[in-house]
């Protein structure tokens, strides 16, 4: 496919740092856009790229707004070559104490070859990063491109990831859209811009026990039933088991006890219910729904079946599991071979292929098409005087520029 002989001449790209600055002086804190897609999407119209705001809703969650854009022929919905995506998003977290701030969180300043703000790494400057590289290239090909551009940027990334990322695809899904390939701009980097690529995320799972028992006095314990030991042996039993020892790809899956609470003031009372989260990041050695029967059986053997809750003179206890993400890998082979190229030739670095850390939006677009991570240096993401070194940005501009020239030379 060549591109549509209406679309607009080129213009000089934009300057990736400018842009970013663009970006973070929106204060876009989630759910609130204050005008950062609206700088993106005239900063993609002057490209050529189709733009498509999309708001979505869901009872008890505040509206998002959205950005599809996409640069080819045809309307969205027409596939007619292959698809590369850039994913991220503009939303940022809170400041925090201002005051503690040295520079102004969305004033966009550079000192000493660093620009500081809100967004600088997470992750506003990729962003730029990418419309950058986006223009350079099809400026490089004279608007001749076999396939499209597309940007998925979401207001929801740092919220609970509802109305964003996962029902843009589904929107995309119901238009007939498709995307081949998709890099996520997250900070991947811990020191060094090169060092490291994301091709995988663990799972995360949450449990959230209670224990119910029988509340009393403590000096007449035969007249009630403490909750506590009870609670204290399931988790021990779930904490002293080693899940596995990981694979290739994927360190071993791990299990946090993040809170024990009982709520009780009193020295002389024997409490009613003792409460506990647990969290597991697993890998792919495991399954949300072995984990599950996993912790299940576990109350069950200590407090009895859940049928059957006052097996134990009146313990029964309440379990809440909820998934946050499926553990996912995309295996090594042409796609996360191109990245990998770009970044060594970008950045003269060997990137480490990993898959630490958290969760992000690859979760939802790995169901979609194959899907790499790849950002700046995460070190100051979330923390007070967030930055981002200008050669970096410029860096991962040239980085991102390689991975559309190595994929459409496949293509």
């Amino acid at each position: 496919m060549s591109a549509s002989p209406s679309a607009p001449a080129q213009p000089g790209p934009p300057d990736p740092v400018h842009l970013a600055q663009a970006l973070i002086r929106c204060p876009s804190v989630t759910p609130v856009d204050k005008g950062a897609l609206g700088v993106l999407e005239q900063a993609l119209t002057a490209l050529g790229f189709h733009c498509e705001r999309l708001k979505f809703s869901a009872p008890g969650t505040p509206d998002v707004e959205n950005l599809y854009a996409r640069w080819g022929a045809g309307p969205i919905g027409r596939n007619e070559g292959p698809n590369f995506c850039f994913a991220g998003h503009t939303d940022v977290v809170p400041v925090g104490d201002e005051k503690a701030w040295t520079m102004p969180p969305f004033g966009a300043e550079i000192a000493a070859g660093q620009l500081y703000g809100r967004g600088a790494a997470d992750m506003k400057s990729a962003i730029a990063a990418f419309v950058a590289a986006a223009g350079r290239f099809l400026q490089s090909r004279n608007g001749q491109l076999k396939g499209g551009i597309s940007l998925l940027i979401t207001g929801d990334e740092e919220g609970p990831a509802i109305n964003g990322t996962v029902k843009v695809l589904q929107w995309l899904a119901e238009k007939g859209e498709t995307l081949s390939a998709c890099v996520v701009g997250e900070p991947t980097n811990p020191l060094k811009l090169g060092q490291m690529m994301k091709i995988g995320r663990r799972g995360s799972l949450t449990a959230r026990i209670t224990v119910h028992g029988i509340q009393g006095h403590v000096g007449y314990p035969h007249l009630a039933d403490n909750p506590i030991p009870k609670l204290l042996d399931i988790l021990t039993a779930l904490k002293s088991r080693r899940l596995d020892t990981g694979n290739a790809h994927f360190e071993p899956s791990n299990l946090e006890i993040t809170t024990i609470d009982v709520g009780n003031p009193a020295n002389n009372v024997i409490p009613a219910s003792a409460h506990a989260v647990l969290n597991i990041r697993y890998n792919t050695e495991q399954t949300s729904d072995g984990l599950k029967s996993w912790i299940t059986r576990a109350c069950e053997a200590v407090c009895g079946s859940q049928s059957g809750n006052r097996a134990l003179q009146g313990t029964r206890f309440d379990l809440v599991l909820e998934d946050g993400a499926m553990p996912f890998l995309t295996r090594p082979g042409p796609f996360v071979a191109a990245m990998a190229d770009a970044v060594r030739e970008g950045t003269g670095q060997e990137p480490e292929l990993s898959t630490t850390g958290g969760t992000s939006d690859a979760r939802f677009i790995q169901a979609y098409c194959p899907v790499v991570e790849f950002g700046l240096i995460g070190q100051t993401m979330h923390k007070v005087d967030e930055h981002a070194a200008v050669a970096d940005i410029q860096a991962l501009s040239r980085v991102y520029e390689g991975m559309l020239q190595r994929f459409f030379a496949a293509a």
